[in-house]
């Protein structure tokens, strides 16, 4: 079958729209109807102007904010939390296609010397007892030390068997105080009706390679295992050559104007001629976006080659610690370093760049501040306060 040939203009609007950002964000808000759009939404500790996840879920819609996620998380159980290629939040209904990475999970920290050697089975059946009968309780609830030599990241036994207990599935989250996360027996926390929907390992490989798919709109094989991270890459090849789906063979453009070979969903030649041109309006976008996160697919897409650097000593940061893509229609125009100080009510700006080859026009000067202005309110401050000189237009 002859690949069918996906120009890159096509390619980056395919993307965006699957993943939510092809639109003005605006109009009603529904946060569990952009959960189920982007799959999943990964959790982060660091709180710069928004944690990861509320950025993430007002880049889809500005009418978001930060008490909203633990609304339907926490008293509409409408969301589980687990592990997909990190902490992240789920749609509830999506937990029988989820328990063989429970499995999967629990597999990989037992096959793990150095989990497996510091377990104990007496450890993780106290765990379980007090949290049967005194209710949800954080780490802070307990206090063994480790013993011995410390290790790098090494971890007290009662967080190693936490840790063992929540991805095996015995214990889920319940909620967080102050992002200090809270557990329970997962019978406590998720519904019966899905708690007890059981599905074949087939059914679940088959509807997580599927949906992986659907979102990437096109993707390499490798792409479709790294969506999830709940299944192997020889299960995905398999999956490619037995699937009752209609895969399409595509060949993908590049911003450099190579071609890459992919598969895609059936639908595919429609998707293309439905897709719209991204809406105009310039978007300050989180380090983990879904469209940010996986680095290769967006520099072969966009030429945008980004990394986070909050990890990288300060000597050696190119940019700076926590640095925002700034996206404008279908091309990423430059980045910014901004920080919200809650006390004194103010967004700083810290430094902002252009990429090469983008014109700073009055216009898109413009449509920064503006972007800027409703960042703010997202972190509940009101004022923008530019610690460094603008871009000059010209």
């Amino acid at each position: 079958m002859t690949p069918l040939r996906i120009s890159n203009r096509d390619a980056r609007k395919l993307w965006l729209s699957a993943q939510g950002l092809i639109a003005t964000p605006t109009g009603r808000l529904d946060v569990m109807s952009i959960v189920r759009k982007l799959g999943f939404v990964q959790l982060d500790t660091i709180q710069v102007v928004s944690r990861a996840h509320h950025h993430i879920l007002w880049s889809r819609n500005q009418n978001y904010r930060e008490h909203l996620l633990d609304k339907v998380m926490t008293k509409d159980r409408a969301l589980f939390e687990h592990f997909t290629h990190d902490a992240s939040v789920l749609p509830m209904e999506y937990l029988p296609m989820w328990k063989r990475q429970f499995r999967r999970k629990k597999e990989m920290i037992e096959r793990s010397d150095w989990y497996s050697s510091r377990l104990d089975d007496q450890g993780c059946a106290q765990i379980m007892d007090r949290i049967r009968q005194e209710g949800p309780l954080s780490t802070h609830a307990f206090d063994t030390k480790i013993e011995g030599e410390k290790e790098m990241w090494a971890r007290p036994p009662h967080k190693l068997a936490l840790d063992y207990l929540w991805y095996s599935g015995e214990l889920a989250t319940c909620h967080r105080k102050n992002f200090t996360k809270y557990y329970d027996l997962a019978e406590r926390v998720f519904p019966e009706d899905v708690r007890v929907k059981e599905h074949e390992d087939e059914v679940q490989v088959d509807w997580l390679c599927r949906s992986a798919l659907d979102r990437l709109g096109f993707g390499s094989l490798g792409e479709v295992q790294r969506f999830w991270d709940a299944v192997d890459l020889a299960e995905v090849k398999a999956w490619a050559e037995n699937s009752s789906w209609s895969l399409v063979p595509v060949e993908v453009e590049t911003a450099d104007g190579n071609l890459l070979g992919a598969l895609a969903p059936p639908d595919i030649e429609e998707r293309i001629e439905q897709a719209v041109e991204p809406t105009s309006r310039l978007r300050i976008l989180n380090p983990f976006d879904p469209v940010i996160r996986n680095r290769t697919r967006l520099s072969r897409l966009f030429g945008f080659d980004y990394r986070v650097e909050m990890f990288v000593p300060a000597a050696k940061r190119v940019w700076g610690y926590y640095v925002y893509p700034i996206l404008e229609g279908n091309r990423f125009v430059g980045r910014i370093e901004v920080k919200a100080d809650r006390s004194e009510g103010q967004l700083n700006v810290m430094n902002v760049w252009q990429e090469p080859k983008v014109k700073w026009t009055e216009n898109r000067a413009a449509k920064l501040e503006a972007e800027l202005v409703r960042f703010a309110r997202l972190a509940s401050v009101d004022t923008v306060n530019w610690a460094c000189s603008p871009i000059e237009a010209g």
